[in-house]
């Protein structure tokens, strides 16, 4: 969603055109006008501050889309002010597709889901920016500080909360926590997941199976070369078809 203009509907043009198509405009009117700020509440603070879990939204600069899940002690999402929050980016895999993607294109969309308690959600979108620990510190000294090795935030995302409304209970499955041992800040393959999904497996039988076809293959494009020279023509077009993707 986009903030809203004095003279408009806060959403995007997009959705307003499905309201349309789809008959729902006033309800959806009355929904803007009833649940949705510009700012965090004292109920929505309230809220925030004993989550445990955080799904965030970004895309970069051509509008490629990443959601991401965030998760720490109840608090780890800092509440600054009504208009400002910060969450800690702890370590992971290395990648900082979602870092990466706010460095390009600064809007974020946050979404809380309470499975335990009340069964509720608060979707926060706003705009987000990159600060290392020791710069947003000495101006926010109440910052959550780690509560055991390994958790120490490498940067912090800095929020300018823009929207913030309801995520209806309809849905929201009610859950029961089990307790675990956290292993912040680990290498270790199976605590981190292992290839659950098999998509090492999977990429690994790949690479070798690009690797048992090269001699053939090189033997093919040689015989193919010297077909070539006597009248046959060996296109672009084949040679993306022997070494193009795997």
């Amino acid at each position: 969603m986009t903030q809203p203009s004095q003279n408009r509907l806060p959403g995007s043009e997009g959705e307003h055109h499905v309201q349309r198509v789809m008959g729902t405009a006033e309800r959806a009117a009355r929904f803007y006008r009833d649940q949705m700020l510009d700012h965090l509440n004292p109920a929505m603070k309230e809220f925030i501050a004993h989550q445990e879990m955080l799904f965030i939204a970004t895309a970069d600069g051509r509008g490629e889309c990443d959601s991401s899940f965030r998760a720490g002690p109840p608090g780890f999402v800092h509440v600054i002010d009504d208009r400002t929050l910060a969450f800690p980016e702890y370590r992971g895999n290395g990648v900082f597709a979602s870092a990466g993607n706010v460095t390009q294109n600064p809007h974020i969309g946050l979404m809380f889901l309470d499975f335990f308690h009340n069964r509720i959600g608060l979707h926060v979108n706003g705009r987000v920016k990159i600060m290392e620990d020791e710069a947003l510190r000495p101006h926010v000294p109440s910052l959550p500080l780690p509560q055991m090795p390994g958790q120490r935030a490498q940067m912090w995302m800095l929020v300018q909360v823009e929207e913030a409304y309801i995520h209806c209970r309809k849905h929201i499955p009610h859950l029961r926590k089990v307790g675990a041992e956290e292993s912040w800040g680990t290498d270790d393959t199976l605590r981190k997941g292992g290839d659950f999904f098999e998509a090492k497996r999977e990429n690994e039988a790949r690479r070798e199976a690009v690797v048992a076809e090269a001699p053939r293959m090189d033997g093919r494009h040689r015989r193919v070369e010297e077909h070539a020279g006597q009248g046959y023509t060996v296109g672009a077009e084949s040679s993306r078809g022997w070494y193009g993707r795997s």
